[in-house]
């Protein structure tokens, strides 16, 4: 957030502060959280890498095409196992994985 912006918001009685101080989360919470949205990212990236629709790999996942929307939209109802196993549907090496986390 820009300066200028903060500094209105903070004029007329707002409180700006980060996600982890508002949600009083620890730095464990954070890295997870960090954690799964790089993943979906990945998740996402790979798919269009591989020109895959959403329809595509849910069917190689033998899921749904909003479960994929839902895990590329970084949805808390989504499992960390479940992003796991549309990367591996595709094809992507643990060490990728490492490098995108």
């Amino acid at each position: 957030m820009n300066t200028a912006k903060r500094q209105r918001l903070e004029a007329v009685g707002w409180k700006v502060t980060k996600a982890k101080e508002f949600l009083n989360l620890d730095d464990a919470d954070m890295e997870y959280i960090e954690t799964k949205l790089a993943l979906t990212k990945a998740l996402r990236e790979q798919r269009r890498k591989h020109h895959l629709t959403q329809v595509a790999l849910a069917d190689q996942m033998k899921s749904s095409q909003s479960r994929i929307a839902k895990i590329e939209a970084g949805d808390p109802t989504v499992s960390v196992d479940l992003i796991l196993r549309g990367l591996f549907a595709m094809g992507v090496k643990r060490r990728e994985l490492a490098k995108a986390i």
